[in-house]
């Protein structure tokens, strides 16, 4: 399998996107110690247009590696989406879905890249009850339905998710031997 790591990390005040970086890092070894190919993007250094597209059409996945920032990725993330996918289009969507019989429905559903997956993995300084408990701020929704948007970018491609991955507390209180071992523990199952 050829898996294409994009590191939505940004070196922005006193994080510098190092724990966005050192996850790509494990996904990338525990990959490659799979026996799979991998391709990677530092979205921040810069990037060719043309040179991720040809990225994004040979993968068979997509990891998105990033920080939440105020309640969604970074803005460089979204950045590439708008200029990569776009650049994409014509070969991961046939049409938005919809059919001149029917423009109601079927919205979403036109995506050609149908035998691709992708998984997004987010670092977060809200604890998990902030994601999981009906309480508290994200009033239950899970770390899915906070990326609820990345989720749909992907599905409107044709794009199958693989099961999200998420570090708490990565400020307050870090635990990044802990989140080394939960992901390493990820990737083998879920690649």
């Amino acid at each position: 399998m050829k898996v294409l790591i994009l590191d939505g990390g940004k070196n922005f005040g006193s994080s510098g996107g190092r724990l966005s970086t050192l996850l790509c890092n494990i996904a990338d070894e525990e990959l490659k110690a799979k026996g799979h190919e991998v391709l990677r993007t530092k979205i921040d250094d810069g990037y060719d247009i043309e040179t991720e597209v040809k990225k994004v059409l040979g993968a068979d996945a997509i990891i998105w590696q990033y920080p939440g920032w105020w309640m969604s990725e970074p803005w460089i993330v979204k950045k590439y989406i708008d200029e990569v996918l776009t650049a994409a289009a014509a070969h991961l969507i046939k049409s938005d879905g919809r059919h001149a019989n029917d423009p109601e429905h079927g919205y979403g559903t036109g995506g050609l890249a149908i035998n691709k997956k992708y998984m997004i993995s987010t670092t977060w300084n809200a604890p998990i009850t902030a994601f999981n408990d009906k309480n508290e701020f994200f009033e239950g929704r899970g770390c899915d339905g906070v990326t609820f948007t990345m989720h749909k970018a992907m599905e409107f491609c044709g794009l199958k998710a693989l099961p999200s991955f998420i570090c708490n507390d990565v400020i307050k209180n870090p635990k990044i031997d802990e989140y080394i071992s939960n992901y390493k523990a990820h990737i083998r199952a879920n690649f």
